[in-house]
């Protein structure tokens, strides 16, 4: 809010100026309560004074010199001195000499602080063009200070005005000062008058109306140019409808919340030749009388007027919502007498008649948007209202079937709502304008038939009976039915349909599919979702267009048959009894089967399929799969799946790279054969088979590089051989043996002469009893004819010395739960310089554990109860897990001596180390 403009400075002496700052100060805090400032701005007006030379200089500003000069309401009193914002200021002054000085608004990198007057041809090229191409030129003392306070509010006015004479000449402009508001604030009605008088060209004027006392209204008569008057509150009498006519051009009057008429008539009289909108909202009277030639808009809403009396002759809206005491007659008589009404609201007026809607249907002929909500006696039996274009009825208990009658005949209609209308049963509609409809928790209908070209939304939920829903459209995108648990036919004849979400709809029956297939009747059907649609059972879908499908849920549904070429995403979760399933052709990317545990028939054809999960289908025995760009292929725990499903794959699916069959105990020696075919296999996983030896996967699969082989129980010592001595699978990096039966010797003949493996899991191998590598170290597999073919083979690289061979690629070596392992030593001479986690938890016999391993970072001994000896030589651990551990503190000091990179130390249960 605007200091007082009767305290404007004007004569005031360069001694005096401070006074009148305070008193500025004090009188806008006693006026509008702003805070005190208490920042010293004599200072800062110095400097401005010194800074400005005789001549009126010319700033160049941009834009982002409000930010520099006000942040937020504060104001530039908060700046400690003018020095601070050289930097972002930019001026172009006229010196004693004539000259121009020019400083840009953001100094380029570099440049240097001018303290004395330079000439203007002492600055730069590129400077210049800055200034030209990207600022404007305004007065300091007028345009600048104009320019920057038509971006703050009243407030930051207020504030601004008690920085100097000048600021304050500045912020009582009447530019700022058209909109007058006097809501929340304290303040008395002089001041009010005071502020109306020194502003007379105001426009907008809002104040309480315990402030229209008798000063007030002589300065209202001032403002000629008020156009918009907002009252709150208060007593309003005649004298005040009296004075409107002082105020010309006055256009919108606002009285929200008031007391209307005097000496306790209750009775008012508005007349205003100008007068285009009023609204008298939540206010008390018994009786209003407007008369208004230019009169457009009327709002009575939630006024207690028992009668409305109205001479407005191009009345074009009227809304008397809520008006209780309204009677229907006076509600009838309030619109006829606006014949040219377009908009008319009379929701919640419980006394409107259909016999009041056909008078004024009849009288008011262009009638394009009606609110009749919560109108209980309202049926529309009868009624004509052609050139409706918007209709709301909202819970009107008289709404049911035979209104649609009344409805048929609105042709102009585009917007309907019909919500909670109880005793509605069918909607039948041919309107070839609606566009949206909605229908929320119409208990009773059964039926919708739509028929409408320009049809765009449909808005139908909680419709509990609804049995049938017949829609055509040629604009519908969407359609929504979610949790009609009734609905079983739906016929859509909607040319541009793309998305139809009928969740929860739990009795639609197989022939649904028949909708959205081709001939169906959507035929740009892009999303199509079923979700918990329990009775279905039979899914059988050929569509061209469709490219997402969800069955979430759908616990029926035992055959399923999708020819969507487009087809790209498709959610089968829930469907748990599913047992033949189709996908020829789809558009597929990756398919998961594994929550299908009954699936035994499979079929797919996916030229772009590059992941299959068919993990869990246990009971899977004929799979034709052909997806030649299947990538990663996982049926672990399919028990039926056999030779000739993995023959067919194999066939069809060359470029498969990854392939699990974790538990495929119907898969042979002689399956494994047709491995060869996949060229390009690099991790295979035959865990839990009934594997016997490694030669079918030696022969078929070259460029493996992941292998796992867990519990394979039938799997002997020999059958490692051909991957230490004849050096079989040489890219192999990563092997996992855990659970197996493999012999101390095995294992220790693998991992001396393995050197190119990286990744090694022994698991759970209870065969093994120390993983001691000082005898290893030196040890060299003695085979004289390997020797020999090894100095033959091709992968024999001359260039690699003899020291360079002897070096270990293991990275990782996981010994968790071997219950027979005592020792771990791995000493330097073992070469394990890249060995870098070491995991050997639940392994409870362990005793001792020394390790030289100059790169290991993590070490894994959690639950090695028996652990008594711990002697670390590993710079760069980092992370020691000790959870419930044997080990003796003095033991663990010792160890970690010198692990100085150590972050991570769990010593969590362990019993003999006391943590203060």
């Amino acid at each position: 809010m605007a200091l007082d403009p009767s305290s404007a400075y004007e004569g005031l002496d360069e001694e005096g100026e401070q006074q009148n700052v305070q008193h500025n100060q004090n009188q806008a805090e006693e006026a509008f309560l702003l805070p005190s400032h208490n920042t010293t701005i004599s200072g800062f007006c110095h400097n401005v004074s010194d800074e400005i030379p005789l001549k009126r200089p010319k700033l160049v500003i941009c834009p982002s010199l409000v930010n520099c000069v006000f942040a937020g309401s504060s104001g530039l009193a908060e700046s400690s001195s003018f020095g601070d914002m050289e930097n972002d200021l930019s001026f172009q002054m006229s010196s004693k000499d004539g000259n121009d000085l020019t400083l840009p608004l953001k100094l380029p990198p570099g440049h240097k602080e001018v303290s004395e007057p330079m000439d203007s041809s002492s600055i730069g090229d590129d400077n210049q063009d800055y200034i030209n191409d990207y600022m404007i030129r305004l007065d300091l003392t007028d345009d600048l200070l104009h320019a920057v306070f038509t971006f703050l509010d009243h407030k930051a006015l207020c504030k601004a005005g008690l920085v100097c004479k000048q600021w304050h000449a500045s912020s009582v402009h009447e530019d700022f000062w058209r909109s007058l508001n006097f809501e929340n604030c304290k303040i008395t009605s002089d001041q009010v008058a005071r502020v109306c008088r020194r502003y007379p060209r105001a426009v907008e004027l809002h104040l309480p109306g315990s402030l229209l006392d008798n000063p007030v209204h002589e300065a209202l008569r001032t403002l000629k140019n008020l156009e918009v008057l907002t009252i709150y509150h208060g007593n309003l009498g005649d004298a005040f409808f009296s004075l409107l006519v002082e105020c010309p051009v006055l256009s919108h009057l606002i009285v929200i919340d008031a007391t209307l008429g005097s000496g306790g008539s209750q009775e008012i009289h508005v007349r205003h030749e100008s007068l285009r909108h009023l609204q008298v909202m939540r206010c008390r009277a018994i009786r209003i009388f407007v008369r208004c030639p230019q009169l457009e808009t009327l709002s009575l809403k939630r006024s207690g007027v028992a009668s409305a009396n109205l001479n407005c002759p191009v009345l074009r809206e009227l809304d008397v919502a809520s008006c209780h005491k309204l009677s229907d007659p006076g509600i009838r008589a309030a619109a006829m007498s606006c014949p040219l009404l377009k908009s008319l609201d009379i929701s919640n007026c419980s006394y409107v008649s259909d016999d009041t809607l056909r008078e004024i249907a009849a009288v008011c002929t262009d009638l394009q948007i009606l609110d009749a909500s919560y109108c209980p006696n309202i049926s529309l039996e009868a009624v004509r209202l052609p050139m409706l274009m918007d209709l709301k009825l909202h819970n009107c208990e008289g709404i049911n079937a035979t209104s649609m009658a009344a409805l048929s005949q609105c042709y102009y209609l585009e917007a309907l709502q019909l919500d909670f209308c109880w005793l509605l049963t069918s909607v039948t509609l041919d309107l070839p304008r609606l566009r949206h409809i909605s229908l929320v928790n119409c208990r009773k209908i059964v039926d919708l038939n739509l028929s409408s070209p320009a049809l765009a939304s449909i808005n139908v939920t909680s419709c509990p009976i609804l049995n049938r829903v017949d829609i055509t459209s040629t604009t519908l995108q969407k359609l929504v039915l979610q949790k009609q648990q009734s609905l079983t036919t739906m016929t859509l004849q909607c040319l541009r349909l793309s998305e139809v979400d009928l969740s929860e709809c739990e009795s639609l029956t197989n022939s649904i599919f028949e909708v959205f297939s081709v001939g169906g009747g959507c035929p740009m059907l892009g999303t199509l979702i079923l979700d918990s649609c329990e009775s279905l059972s039979n899914v059988r879908l050929t569509s061209t267009s469709l490219h997402t499908l969800s069955l979430t849920g759908c616990r029926g549904v035992t055959s399923l048959q999708l020819a969507c070429p487009m087809l790209q995403k498709v959610c089968l979760d829930g469907c748990d009894h599913l047992q033949r399933a189709s996908f020829f052709p789809v558009g597929l990317l990756s398919l998961n089967l594994g929550i299908c545990p009954y699936l035994s028939e499979l079929e797919i054809r996916a030229t772009q399929m590059t992941l299959l999960e068919l993990k869990g289908c246990g009971v899977l025995s004929q799979a034709d799969i052909n997806c030649p760009h299947l990538q990663s292929l996982d049926a672990s725990f399919c028990s039926l799946f056999n030779d000739d499903c993995l023959d067919a794959a194999t066939a069809a699916c060359p470029s498969i790279k990854s392939l699990v069959l974790m538990s495929c105990t119907s898969i042979g020696p002689g399956g494994l054969l047709a491995l060869q075919r996949l060229s390009n296999l690099t991790l295979l996983d035959l865990s839990y088979t009934f594997l016997t030896n490694l030669q079918p996967i030696i022969d078929s699969c070259p460029q493996l590089k992941v292998l796992k082989l867990q519990a394979c129980k039938y799997l002997d010592d020999t059958a490692l051989v051909p991957l230490h001595r004849g050096r079989a699978l040489p890219k192999l990096s990563e092997l996992d043996l855990s659970y197996g039966t493999l012999s101390q010797s095995a294992i220790e003949e693998l991992l001396a002469c393995c050197l190119h493996l990286t990744h090694v899991s022994l698991n759970g191998c209870t065969n093994m009893h120390d993983l001691d590598w000082r005898f290893e170290a030196g040890k060299s597999c003695s085979d004289p004819a390997l020797h020999r073919k090894e100095s033959s083979c091709d992968w024999t690289d001359d260039s690699v010395t003899e020291e360079e061979s002897s070096v270990r690629l293991l990275q990782i070596l996981n010994c968790v739960g071997c219950p027979n392992i005592k020792k771990v030593v791995i000493p330097v001479s073992a070469q394990c310089v890249n060995l870098c986690s070491l995991n050997l938890s639940l392994s409870a016999n362990i005793q001792d554990v020394s390790l030289v391993c100059l790169n290991l970072t993590t070490l894994n001994l959690s639950n090695c109860l028996a652990l008594e000896i711990l002697q670390l030589d590993c710079p760069r651990l980092a992370s020691l897990l000790l959870q419930a551990c044997g080990i003796k503190e003095y033991e663990l000091e010792c160890a970690i001596y010198s692990c100085h990179l150590l972050e991570t130390l769990d010593i969590r249960s362990c019993p003999k180390i006391v943590v203060d």
